[in-house]
């Protein structure tokens, strides 16, 4: 292929000086309904609170647009986070703090992304939203349980589909135990002794 990088005249340093911010891709990977959009939007909301930039990349919402043509089998899911660790990588190149929540349930494919990032130079954080099969189908906000029981749902992680426990998350949530705003906390925290953000003050940049 005659294809090459096109390098522009604005860098990544230069985005987050001008955004004042650290960029990061923080990756939320768990079973269905364990807790990582609810999480995800109140970090989003919280980040907003402290004036920096961040942006949700939702599994339900990638798939009606970017993999809507995916569908559940291990291949389509291995091709649908390969497709979203390109695009939070663009986005963490514009300064961005990225917000991914995907069940992901491969480890192969958690740590493409995860090299995708850092042999860019992106910073690349994964949280593993902990929460047994048998609390998140009490949960079951979405229906989603009942049906795959029902067999009206196929390849489903947690009932029919095995989930890959991450063995050395970066963040280690367990959502049973815990309570949203306790777990955004934890997240702020982490950010802010890895000098990603620093409340109060001006942030590190990393350049």
């Amino acid at each position: 292929m005659n294809i090459s990088p096109q390098q522009g005249e604005v860098s990544r340093a230069d985005r987050q000086a001008l955004l004042n911010q650290t960029s990061v891709t923080i990756w939320f990977t768990g079973i269905s309904g364990a807790g990582k959009s609810s999480i995800a939007i109140a970090l989003e909301k919280a980040l907003h609170t402290l004036n920096r930039v961040s942006y949700r990349l939702d599994g339900d919402n990638l798939r009606l647009g970017l993999s809507k043509n995916l569908g559940f089998s291990e291949t389509d899911r291995s091709e649908n986070i390969r497709r979203v660790g390109e695009v939070a990588k663009l986005i963490s190149d514009v300064g961005v703090i990225v917000l991914s929540s995907f069940i992901s349930p491969y480890a192969v494919d958690r740590n493409m992304v995860r090299k995708l990032h850092e042999d860019s130079g992106f910073r690349f954080i994964e949280v593993y939203v902990d929460c047994s099969v048998t609390e998140a189908e009490r949960r079951d906000p979405k229906g989603l349980y009942r049906k795959a029981r029902a067999g009206e749902i196929e390849n489903f992680t947690g009932v029919s589909h095995p989930y890959e426990v991450p063995i050395e998350p970066d963040i280690h949530l367990h959502t049973e135990n815990s309570t949203i705003e306790g777990e955004v906390s934890t997240i702020i925290d982490y950010l802010v002794a890895e000098k990603i953000i620093n409340i109060g003050g001006t942030d590190e940049i990393v350049r």
